[in-house]
């Protein structure tokens, strides 16, 4: 979530042609007061599960932020948010208002009328995709080009008009239908348990026992909520835990795989071909890269 200027760490940062912000962010524990800004804010959080309290609006969440939960700030919105652990990680979506008013005047709606929903921590397939095909593009130094993240922004922009807003309400299409029958605080439980356990022995009998339910009504349920298997998104969290450790000279490669939940090197480098679309050096020259200056 957005932090003190003073403390936190800008990893990347992008505009587009519209106006469009993208920011990756990192920040310690500590208490902030946001104004309300005039752009729309969507901030996704990334990786380890995060405590968190957040008052916005008339309302307060305390909990449990974990990998794709996402917040949606609308404009002039002050918040409150205070980090109670070192995890505080996030991509961070700024969208200027006359953005979403063309959005939804294109789609046939009364701008005047249209409201963007203020939304704490919830799962959206979807827009969690968009969002992370752009922390990609910004990690890799946006290998397709400006007219792609411009793209991904309008479709961000999109469905936010379509599914957190009082046109999608209107519509009778309410975005917590999304997450099927696991939601809430179960769906956080199960999410939870898969980040802390990703360098364990994990199998859907595992995790099923903490969501309550059998394993094969797991996969049902969890494929409804996440928007992918079960075993993909445990495959594809320790791909990304493996990323964020290649970043870590100290660490050998076979102990950034078993760390990361695999077997062994060639394990987590054939799922890191197949997922990232290279090599684990490959990627550690990438990432070292992206971080130099300039």
């Amino acid at each position: 979530m957005p932090q003190d200027n003073q403390l936190c760490a800008l990893l990347a940062e992008k505009r587009t042609a519209d106006g469009v912000a993208f920011q990756l962010r990192k920040g310690p524990m500590g208490v902030l007061d946001m104004p309300g800004f005039a752009n729309t804010l969507v901030a996704v959080h990334i990786g380890a599960a995060a405590k968190l309290k957040c008052r916005r609006d008339g309302r307060q969440y305390s909990g449990t932020a974990v990998h794709g939960d996402i917040d949606i700030i609308p404009a002039h919105t002050p918040s409150r948010w205070e980090m109670q652990d070192q995890n505080d990680a996030a991509l961070l979506v700024s969208l200027p208002q006359k953005l979403l008013r063309m959005v939804a005047e294109q789609s046939g709606t009364d701008t005047e009328r249209i409201e963007i929903r203020n939304r704490f921590q919830i799962r959206d397939a979807e827009l969690e995709a968009l969002c992370w095909a752009a922390r990609r593009e910004m990690e890799l130094r946006y290998p397709s080009g400006c007219l792609y993240l411009e793209g991904l922004a309008l479709a961000v922009t999109s469905r936010l008009v379509a599914r957190h807003s009082s046109v999608a309400e209107l519509a009778g299409a309410r975005s917590e239908r999304l997450n099927g029958g696991l939601r809430g605080y179960r769906l956080k439980r199960v999410l939870a348990f898969i980040e802390e356990q990703l360098a364990e022995d994990l199998s859907l009998g595992k995790i099923a026992a903490v969501a309550g339910v059998s394993p094969s009504h797991l996969k049902t349920l969890f494929r409804k909520a996440i928007g992918t298997p079960v075993h993909q998104y445990v495959i594809e969290r320790r791909v990304e835990r493996g990323k964020t450790l290649l970043m870590q000279d100290r660490l050998t490669i076979t102990e950034i795989a078993l760390a990361a939940g695999f077997a062994h090197q060639s394990h987590m480098a054939r799922h890191m071909r197949r997922v990232l679309g290279a090599t684990p050096r490959a990627i550690k020259r990438l990432l070292a890269e992206s971080s130099t200056p300039g």
